[in-house]
């Protein structure tokens, strides 16, 4: 088949195209849309929970045997732990070829094996959650109520309306923030104990005798069976009053004569705040692959029948919708896309002179975009950001093809010739240059599709997309482009307006200038081909020199603030300082509302550390951008509440990586010598603390928390009979808010939770008054067999690969690139003193960083090296591809020049500028090298002059395709709207690329041609022209 039979056969054409667009509708009404492509990280997160345990208990009594027992299942990528008072949290990161299910499932098993090394008394085993770090809480709802208690806040936030957002589709999960679950408290007076001769771990053993909840059996008879059932459950603090503990005396002892029974919460060191009202937060996750705008629009939908369900004193408000931003920033780009094509069929018609000129190449931006759409859906693409963005930059050559077919016929029209024939041979002439355009530029972005790691999943849909879009344009311009010029163009010798006229001798000028300029440059080739070697050496030079990120920052709306208080701060005075954080933050004139939570900040749940989610006022409302109101709000908190330290942070477009810190970009040393390890780290985050370039500087070493030690005499405990864990039974039911008993009923289960009296919790002294029951049935105090010292311990224990860690958090001050940081810090480790035990390593984005920057460089270089074999297999040379490929240095240093010029890293989106340049400029060469190629078979002219009329026969069109794709970027380069600070690196790219090699390439590839043509058949030079 040719391109002759599709000018032939009209019909069958024109319904090639409509096929093309009805498939390109429907995948565009199919495709999800959301703000990134699905990028999931295999995560699973493991919960243990053992109320009262301090931190190095746990991780060695828990977080290590889980540890031993996951090192063995295959695919794990990282395993880090953390340990606090109470809980471990262990998260597993597997590679991202792993099926989450199916590790899912080797986890439980693993925990299943390690149950039996557990502690004994751990009641709830520990419990596995799929977790997807890159994917943060697309919707954040809260709940109050002026009247009513926290804890039925909770029954109607926790209980009922989180399940039922579990249930709508596309929703991955619901957590709940600041909740406060029912529970009863039993607050004993330890003297009262004593004056009554009763132990602590009578007391605790009473509870559960008190509340039982067991299968009683049934009676069966001849004809009937009748099930026997007792009320033993007591389900409120009322119920446990009376119940009695023991006699003494003749007389009963009852739970209200040795302290206080109260209606609770089960976590009362845990609380969040929207303003200065106490709510209940549920943040809502998306599952990967689903419609963000849709699950939203699904929720909203649901919200009103469950609030006209809530008491009349119960408020539910939203706080935070992140589909708004996703809306306005889809928005955006599609309008950048509208106004990319409208500027590109602007940019046909001030070259073409012509409506119905320029309406025949302009179909093909439509057709070949909606077409695209149609292989979008087919590959399961969304509608996101980076794709959108795709089909943004291919607005700039999609026309290309057709502008090229269009010009060659015109050009054979104006000869005389007739439409029809004019159209089949222009056609056929120019058929081949069209493939090698298409299918070279295609191949640019073959090494990106198969990439792999977190950049091949962020970049293959880009790449694909941009492949689907050109195969499109090449299928276009080689059918309807050529069967509508054979029907649409008018007579070669027409009359013209005046305006037509002026700017044709305009046109004619400029050519005319650039004939003299290339005449100049062909009779002084080597100081051409020394402009061509000097940008070579410039490239490679600004390459290195240029600072260097990962991913550019974007504005979501919403930003994070993690507080961390003094060591050994408390819940109330916490409180008290995160509540002047709020203030201060809630002043400045660009957020709208502050939400705070208490005893949860990154990755750690201290009592000590906090979070602030920051809403934001609309983009329209706003004066600043994100990223500077960071800057604000850090210069506003910072030592502005004795006590508390805040750390602002704008959230990453992707977090990479399982864990959160107080700063984004992370640093983590291990060893299992603890003093090389906290003094090596100490000294690092002091010596970044001190660097200009590094802000927010931090770790997560709480090794200094106060700590009261309990040395058991054991041969005297012995001697009295006392055992060891009656011992910690009794510290862990005094002052660990330790779950003595479960309370269920139909819907959920509370806890009962035995402890002192907050007076009694605040001092050591305390310890003097608990007694314990002896075997021999004596009241032992426990000072008769124990021994109070004061010291410190660690307040959270953290584990990477096995390894105790420490992890060295830190963010970037203005003008400072990552790849600068991780320079830096790679010199001032030797300068800190790190042990030569001491393992090291970048984690989360920086790591992401460290090995992109590894493999970016040869991702160029490869997608290259497939071009010239693309080339050389269709041109059947081994030197016109190195002509053709020319133009690459020129646009390189453009590119990077614009990115120094405006301040701007070479971030990951800028690199993909980059390899599209690779196949954007070579264009122009290959219709040069073309035209050249034919003249010389055709007309026998030596290639000197070959490659001059090659030139200026093509310059009109190597001008429209340039400003074309110019035109089509620059809306990206300028950046409005929302999103746009994470894509204008890559406009900016483009742009800067496009310009320099346009004004270079005429004159370095005509050069090149004639110089590698000489070294290959050794010919003497010759005169161009006279």
């Amino acid at each position: 088949m040719t391109v002759e039979i599709f000018i032939r056969r009209p019909v069958a054409t024109t319904l090639l195209m409509v096929a093309l667009i009805l498939f390109g509708v429907i995948g565009y009404l199919r495709m999800p849309v959301s703000e990134l492509p699905a990028v999931d990280f295999p995560t699973i997160s493991v919960t243990a929970s053992l109320p009262g345990t301090d931190p190095e208990t746990m991780a060695s009594a828990v977080a290590t045997p889980l540890e031993n027992q996951f090192s063995t299942i295959a695919g794990i990528d990282s395993m880090t732990s953390v340990s606090s008072q109470g809980q471990t949290r262990v998260t597993i990161q597997f590679g991202l070829d792993r099926n989450i299910d199916a590790a899912a499932q080797d986890v439980q098993a693993a925990i299943s094996s390690a149950t039996r090394k557990l502690p004994s008394d751990m009641d709830t085993p520990p419990t596995l959650r799929k977790v997807n770090p890159g994917d943060s809480p697309i919707f954040y709802i809260f709940m109050n109520s002026p009247t009513e208690p926290m804890s039925k806040v909770t029954q109607f936030a926790e209980g009922q309306l989180a399940r039922r957002l579990s249930t709508v589709a596309g929703v991955a999960q619901v957590n709940v923030y600041g909740s406060q679950k029912y529970a009863v408290r039993l607050r004993m007076d330890p003297d009262a104990m004593a004056a009554r001769g009763i132990g602590i771990d009578e007391v605790a053993a009473a509870v559960s005798e008190a509340n039982v909840n067991q299968g009683t059996g049934s009676l069966s008879g001849p004809t009937r069976t009748a099930l026997i059932h007792t009320r033993g459950q007591l389900l409120s603090a009322d119920a446990y009053v009376d119940q009695v503990v023991a006699y003494r005396n003749g007389a009963p002892v009852r739970f209200g004569d040795l302290g206080e029974v109260v209606d609770s919460v089960e976590n009362d060191r845990l609380g969040s705040w929207v303003g200065d009202t106490r709510t209940v937060i549920l943040a809502v996750q998306r599952q990967p692959g689903s419609n963000t705008i849709e699950v939203v629009d699904a929720i909203r939908d649901i919200l009103p029948t469950f609030e006209a369900q809530l008491p009349p004193s119960m408020n539910l408000s939203i706080f935070y919708d992140r589909s708004e931003t996703i809306r306005e920033s889809i928005w955006d780009v599609q309008f950048t896309l509208v106004l990319a094509a409208l500027l590109v069929v602007g940019v046909i018609f001030v070259f073409l002179r012509s409506a119905t000129a320029t309406l025949i190449p302009s179909l093909a931006l439509p057709i070949s975009i909606i077409g695209t759409f149609a292989g979008m859906s087919a590959f399961g693409f969304s509608l996101d950001n980076l794709s959108l963005m795709a089909l943004t930059l291919s607005v700039g050559f999609v026309v290309d093809d057709a502008i090229v077919m269009l010009e060659n016929i015109v050009r054979h029209r104006e000869a005389g010739e007739r439409p029809f024939e004019a159209a089949i041979k222009g056609a056929k002439e120019i058929a081949f240059t069209i493939v090698s355009m298409t299918v070279s530029l295609a191949a640019v972005f073959i090494p990106v599709m198969f990439m792999g790691g977190i950049v091949g999943r962020l970049l293959h849909e880009f790449a694909l997309t941009i492949v689907i879009a050109i195969l499109m344009s090449g299928l276009v311009s080689l059918t309807l482009t050529p069967m509508l010029c054979s029907r649409m163009i008018k007579a070669g010798h027409q009359t013209h307006g005046r305006w037509y006229r002026r700017s044709e001798r305009a046109f004619d000028a400029l050519q005319s200038g650039y004939a003299r300029s290339l005449d100049w440059c062909l009779a002084h080739k080597g100081a051409t081909f020394a402009i061509f070697l000097a940008s070579l050496g410039l490239s490679g030079w600004l390459f290195a020199v240029v600072p260097k990120d990962f991913l550019p920052s974007d504005d979501t709306g919403r930003l994070f603030g993690y507080t961390e208080g003094t060591t050994g701060a408390s819940f109330t005075e916490m409180v008290r300082n995160q509540k002047l954080a709020m203030e201060i933050v809630r002043r400045d004139p660009d957020v709208a509302e502050v939400m705070s939570t208490v005893g949860a900040g990154g990755s750690r749940t201290t009592v000590n550390s906090g979070l602030l989610i920051i809403n934001l006022k609309p983009l329209s409302e706003r004066t600043s951008g994100a990223d500077q109101i960071v800057r604000r709000l850090r210069a506003a908190t910072a030592n502005k509440i004795p006590g508390l330290n805040v750390y602002m942070q704008n959230p990453p477009i992707i977090r990479i990586g399982g864990s959160v810190s107080k700063a984004p970009y992370q640093y983590t040393l291990q060893d299992l010598d603890l003093d090389a390890l906290y003094g090596g780290a100490e000294r690092l985050t002091a010596a970044l603390a001190k660097e200009p370039g590094f802000t927010d500087v931090t770790n997560d070493m709480d090794i200094s928390a106060p700590t009261i030690s309990v040395r058991v005499d054991r041969e005297r405990a012995a001697q009295l009979g006392v055992t060891v864990r009656q011992i910690e039974d009794a510290l862990a039911s005094a002052f660990g808010q330790r779950q003595v008993s479960t309370m269920y009923t139909p819907s959920d289960q509370y806890e009962v939770i035995l402890e002192l009296l907050p007076r009694f919790q605040e001092e050591a002294s305390s310890l003097e008054r608990l007694y314990v029951r002896s075997t021999f049935g004596a009241l032992v105090p426990l000072t008769a067999v124990t021994r109070i010292d004061r010291g410190v311990l660690p307040q959270t224990v953290n584990h990477l690969g096995q390894l105790p860690a420490v992890t060295v958090a830190f963010n970037l001050a203005d003008g400072f690139s990552l790849g600068e940081a991780v320079a830096r810090i790679d010199r001032l480790k030797t300068d800190a003193g790190i042990a030569d035990t001491t393992q090291t390593s970048f984690q989360g984005t920086a790591q992401a960083f460290e090995k992109s920057t590894r493999g970016l460089g040869l991702l160029l270089l490869l997608a290259v090296a497939v071009v010239y074999i693309v080339l050389g297999i269709l041109y059947e040379s081994f030197v016109h591809p190195l002509t053709i490929l020319s133009g690459l240095p020129s646009a390189a240093v453009g590119a990077l020049l614009t990115l120094l010029i405006f301040d701007v890293p070479l971030s990951l989106y800028a690199f993909v500028g980059i390899i599209m340049l690779v196949g954007i400029v070579k264009k122009n060469a290959i219709m040069m090298i073309d035209f050249a190629l034919e003249q010389e078979r055709k007309e026998n002219l030596p290639p000197e002059t070959a490659i001059a009329k090659a030139a200026l026969v093509r310059f009109r069109p190597i001008m429209m395709t340039t400003m074309a794709a110019l035109m089509g970027t620059l809306p990206i380069a300028v950046g409005f709207g929302a999103g746009a600070t994470a894509r204008q690196p890559l406009g900016l790219t483009v742009v800067g690329g496009l310009i320099l090699s346009q004004a270079l390439t005429l004159y370095i590839t005509p050069v090149l041609y004639i110089l590698l043509d000489r070294a290959l058949h050794r010919r003497p030079g010759k005169p161009v022209r006279a």
